[in-house]
């Protein structure tokens, strides 16, 4: 599914949110940032977007490893990376969360932005992100997430059976929109995201809801 959407992935994420998700992108960035020599982790790094802004947003000493299951994704992300011109500062691989083959404690940040509820095995997947993480680092979760309020679940609900329509009006397929608003709907609500990421052992968890409670970023420190 991921492999044909990937092409318009970008441009119906800024369609779909109205450009939100921008905004949104930028505070989980800032949460992320690296430091001098800093190694990041991108959970389902997708056409590249967080990790290319991650990386410049940071020092140039700074690298990003991002994994995804889709090579349909990772074509569009080396694409990307060619004319961003980062080089070996951004490595892509295909690799699953809910293994990850790296040593314990090889990163100082992982990053995931709208991947997590994707995944099949969720705690097992917080807790090979805990496992990479070198102590005292940090992962920064970004999703969306069911509104709490009634009216806005209503119009978001709404919002999200359209969707479909409107991807298949731009050439992308229109089931994979589909399926977009049932994983939300499958999905944790913060608090009990929150209460996985404890389970996992990340210490100091917090969340901030973001527009009406449509996504939240998680933290959590190594």
């Amino acid at each position: 599914m991921f492999d044909r959407i990937a092409p318009r992935y970008d441009l119906l994420n800024r369609l779909l949110s109205v450009g939100t998700d921008l905004s949104w992108r930028r505070r989980a960035l800032d949460l992320a940032r690296l430091g001098e020599n800093g190694r990041a982790l991108d959970v389902g790094t997708g056409t590249g977007d967080f990790a290319l802004a991650l990386l410049a947003r940071s020092p140039r000493s700074a690298t990003v490893t991002g994994i995804d299951i889709s090579p349909g994704m990772l074509e569009v992300a080396e694409r990307r990376a060619a004319k961003a011109g980062v080089g070996p500062r951004y490595e892509r691989l295909i690799a699953s969360v809910e293994s990850l083959p790296f040593e314990d404690g090889t990163f100082d940040v992982a990053v995931a932005g709208f991947v997590i509820r994707n995944v099949g095995d969720i705690p097992r997947g917080l807790r090979e992100m805990r496992r990479a993480l070198r102590p005292g680092g940090r992962a920064v979760i970004l999703d969306l997430h069911t509104p709490r309020n009634p009216t806005v679940r209503r119009l978001y609900r709404t919002y999200s059976y359209l969707s479909p329509r409107l991807a298949a009006a731009l050439g992308s397929d229109p089931e994979a929109y589909r399926y977009l608003p049932r994983s939300i709907e499958a999905f944790y609500d913060p608090d009990a995201l929150a209460a996985l990421l404890q389970d996992a052992g990340f210490k100091r968890v917090r969340f901030e809801r973001l527009t009406f409670g449509i996504a939240a970023i998680h933290l959590g420190e190594a």
